[in-house]
């Protein structure tokens, strides 16, 4: 089968038929993935500090040093969290913060040791692209000793957080203090060659067009073709409640479910190199969470069993991991539960 092109893919989002992208979208996730499995991961997100200087318009959850509700997790305080995921058989944290204007490649270096050394058992997934960039900067190291030095304290993949859209005039207005787009692809690209994997993201329904959608599928198509690094694809909508974006553009409207599926099933056929693609059903519900299992993804991402970020902004969805299973053998599928690097470790 022929690459889609990227002429191609932006006429799918435009005009292909909801239905017949999403048949295109199942064939293709059949091709990937014919056992029929649907995976999920029981982790937990740990915002270890909501201090950030970036003021990113899109995000609601940010607080500046002074602020009165500002905070940096103790690593007592964290350990208590991952004492509760272990109670529900969890495997991962998800851990990453505000990009915090003081802390420094020590500090991470100590955190990351503290909990690889009493949680062996953990998976650490942690810190976006934009923290590890600032950490070099604050530290005055480069990238690649940041990554090296917290890899070898127990930093096992790192997060595609930060991405939104890899286009500049976009993120010039939306989150003009963060990285550029190469600069975004490159850390991701220091990353893999370290053997430190990571996901890609996505976040649309700002003010992007189509063809920025599809220059950021392409941009991670090509650095997936370059290094394999990429386990999974995530993508979901821009959540706006409280956010500084909002207030700007008051009449800014909410991606619609249709919007959010075509995009779905577009992402799976153009990221062919990909092997993952995630169902954001914190952000867009447990129905059509359930419903993007027919668009292309194959994965239900995690329990989240804490989510601070996006609920920050509005989106208020949870479900136990019994909830998950039963959306996805609603379905006529297995459910799976994984650990980071996708892997099967148990079958229902």
């Amino acid at each position: 089968m022929s690459r889609l092109t990227k002429e191609e893919a932006l006429d799918l989002i435009k005009n292909a038929d909801l239905k017949t992208l999403g048949k295109m979208a199942s064939a293709r996730k059949k091709e990937l993935h014919p056992k029929g499995i649907t995976t999920f991961v029981v982790d937990r997100n740990i915002n270890y500090t909501n201090i950030c200087w970036v003021d990113c318009k899109f995000c609601a959850f940010y607080r500046h040093e002074k602020d009165a509700d500002a905070y940096v997790l103790t690593f007592e305080e964290i350990d208590a969290k991952i004492d509760e995921l272990l109670e529900i058989g969890g495997t991962q944290i998800l851990f990453q913060g505000g990009v915090h204007p003081k802390l420094q490649i020590e500090w991470y270096e100590d955190l990351v040791e503290h909990i690889h050394t009493k949680y062996p058992q953990i998976t650490i997934h942690g810190f976006s692209s934009i923290e590890i960039d600032y950490i070099a900067k604050v530290s005055r190291i480069s990238v690649e000793e940041v990554l090296g030095r917290l890899k070898a304290k127990g930093l096992a993949s790192i997060p595609g957080a930060g991405a939104e859209i890899l286009s500049d005039k976009v993120r010039d207005i939306i989150a003009p203090k963060k990285i550029d787009s190469d600069v975004w692809i490159d850390i991701h690209r220091k990353a893999h060659k370290l053997d430190i994997m990571s996901t890609a993201t996505m976040m649309y329904g700002t003010i992007e067009t189509d063809e920025d959608i599809v220059e950021h599928f392409d941009m991670v198509r090509k650095l997936q073709d370059e290094t394999g690094g990429f386990r999974a694809f995530i993508m979901w909508s821009f959540q706006s409640d409280n956010t500084e974006l909002l207030r700007q553009i008051p009449d800014m409207e909410k991606p619609s479910s249709n919007r959010y599926l075509r995009l779905l099933a577009v992402a799976r056929l153009y990221l062919d190199n990909v092997p993952n693609i995630q169902s954001s059903w914190v952000t867009q519900g447990p129905y059509i969470g359930q419903m993007a299992l027919k668009f292309g993804a194959n994965d239900l991402g995690s329990t989240m069993m804490e989510e601070n970020v996006v609920s920050s902004a509005g989106a208020a969805y949870s479900m136990a991991k019994e909830e998950l299973i039963y959306l996805i053998q609603d379905l006529g599928e297995t459910p799976a539960v994984r650990n980071t690097a996708y892997e099967t470790l148990e079958i229902f």
